[in-house]
């Protein structure tokens, strides 16, 4: 590797030395070459050999490291909304009266009533149309892919079961505006069903 990396006799020499020694290896490998380089900031070389020699053992920070961070600091304390004693006097006279918490009571039924209010049930007769439209396409994905005749069957069988239910539907529903229909129009205007 130290060979395909092309590095000089001296480079590979100071590397095999740092890892019989147990060192760690340098971040930077200076080049050595016959002309001295001009020394243009000596500081700055010796911070560089120094953060190259960083040691593999792991060392504890001096006290004075640690306090300088934000370790010690403490978040201030910040007060929160207090709770209205007024309402709180009335909710506890309220239950030691009664016996329960009105004030739950009325918040909970009105929670219930919004939460029924936004919520509109679901009409089951298009539940079942969309489905019988899945089923149908569901079939023709399978038809192209040259599996038709092995759902063939089960499909058209759940699709059958769906129209049946869509019609015991229509029929409640049709029964349904009838009597609608009959409350609505008492005496003379209601249809003869013999005619």
């Amino acid at each position: 590797m130290m060979e395909e990396s092309k590095l000089t006799r001296s480079q590979q020499r100071y590397l095999m030395d740092c890892v019989e020694r147990g060192g760690t290896l340098p971040l930077q490998c200076h080049r050595t070459s016959s002309k001295e380089p001009a020394p243009a900031a000596p500081a700055f070389s010796l911070a560089v050999c120094q953060l190259s020699r960083l040691s593999a053992r792991p060392h504890l920070r001096p006290a004075n490291v640690c306090q300088a961070g934000d370790a010690y600091t403490r978040e201030k304390f910040k007060p929160q909304a207090t709770r209205d004693l007024e309402k709180e006097k009335q909710r506890l006279q309220n239950i030691l009266v009664t016996g329960k918490d009105e004030v739950e009571h009325k918040a909970k039924q009105k929670l219930l009533q919004t939460k029924e209010e936004e919520i509109p049930e679901p009409d089951r007769f298009e539940e079942l149309v969309n489905e019988v439209q899945e089923r149908r396409e569901f079939l023709a994905e399978m038809e192209a892919l040259g599996q038709g005749k092995k759902y063939q069957r089960i499909i058209l069988t759940e699709i059958s079961q769906k129209l049946c239910e869509m019609e015991i539907i229509d029929k409640k529903r049709s029964e349904e505006m009838r009597q609608i229909m009959t409350k609505d129009c008492p005496g003379g205007n209601k249809s003869n069903p013999h005619n």
